[in-house]
């Protein structure tokens, strides 16, 4: 499918973010479920109930006097990420690629020491990245290493895949790829590539950059037409299996494929961007409208998948 233009998209229904936010998010979402999905760490440990593997984690810092015990921690560690609970849009996250002796690689090639890395910790307590500014805590989790067919795409940045849930069934879906604008973030109002994908296969459809098509990778230079992502349908069943998790009706489900660990769960977004339908080129209303109309909803995560692919393959 080529790429249609933001009129052509509002004519075969675009979905906007004022109708987003109250036909959807607010009567599809329980306030009650949100501290679920804006905390990571609730995240990791109730999706874990429902088959839904994370990255290993590595140390939990709630406090000022825990942070002492990074450095013992870390000591025999090439690689990890740290993390603030309740951040958001990639903010606060600290990746470690590598270790030369007693400096830290970060990803972006800087050398950083342990004192800089516990003064991140420090102001990740103190709220400096969660959403309201209030006390938070930091999570060290294990370092992701991306499957090479895909990691070859993306600058620097791991690229993950987000999968919008409505009503636990996969209904839109895109790979985000990192580049040098987004500083090797998958934020697509960073400057990240998203990418479209077929919910019957994996396969890419249309590339987008800054709301613009492209068919090149802007940094690596590869063409973006013939990805596919593999597991796919058991990605697309993890996703399914978070809408048991947290109740929340609409939802973007974020993962990635590791090379030791296969697709993991690195977050859940309460109120996704639309930006994923620039990506399909198509809008997310008519596939939202065919959940709605359902007569008999599928009860398991499986069913509703295997529906999903065949009802919005790319063919319909």
């Amino acid at each position: 499918m080529g790429w249609i233009s933001p009129r052509a998209l509002n004519r075969l229904g675009m979905l906007n973010m004022n109708r987003r936010n109250v036909d959807y998010i607010s009567r599809y979402n329980d306030r009650t479920s949100y501290p679920l999905v804006d905390n990571k760490l609730k995240t990791k440990l109730v999706v874990a109930e429902y088959g839904v593997k994370t990255p290993k984690l590595l140390q939990v810092v709630r406090q000022q006097h825990e942070i002492s015990g990074f450095r013992e921690m870390a000591e025999d560690l090439s690689g990890f990420a740290i993390k603030p609970a309740k951040g958001s849009g990639g903010k606060g996250i600290t990746v470690i690629t590598g270790r030369d002796e007693e400096e830290f690689i970060k990803a972006s090639g800087a050398r950083v020491q342990a004192a800089y890395l516990e003064r991140h910790l420090s102001n990740i307590l103190a709220g400096l990245y969660s959403l309201a500014g209030t006390p938070d805590v930091a999570i060290v989790e294990n370092l992701v290493q991306s499957v090479p067919e895909l990691a070859k795409y993306s600058f620097q940045g791991v690229p993950d895949i987000r999968i919008v849930i409505f009503q636990g069934y996969p209904v839109m879906a895109m790979l985000r790829l990192a580049t040098k604008a987004s500083d090797g973030k998958a934020n697509l109002h960073q400057g990240a590539v998203g990418v479209g994908l077929d919910i019957g296969s994996g396969h890419s459809l249309n590339s987008v950059q800054f709301n613009r098509p492209i068919t090149l990778h802007p940094d690596t230079g590869l063409a973006l037409d013939n990805i596919h992502i593999t597991d796919w349908e058991e990605m697309l069943i993890m996703a399914s299996r978070c809408y048991e998790a947290t109740g929340l009706g609409y939802m973007g489900v974020d993962l990635v494929v590791d090379v030791n660990d296969g697709p993991l769960l690195l977050e859940l977004n309460a109120r996704p961007g639309l930006a994923i339908q620039m990506a399909n080129g198509r809008g997310l209303l008519p596939r939202l409208n065919a959940i709605e109309n359902l007569k008999r909803h599928h009860f398991t995560p499986e069913a509703r998948a295997r529906y999903a692919m065949e009802m919005f393959a790319a063919r319909h």
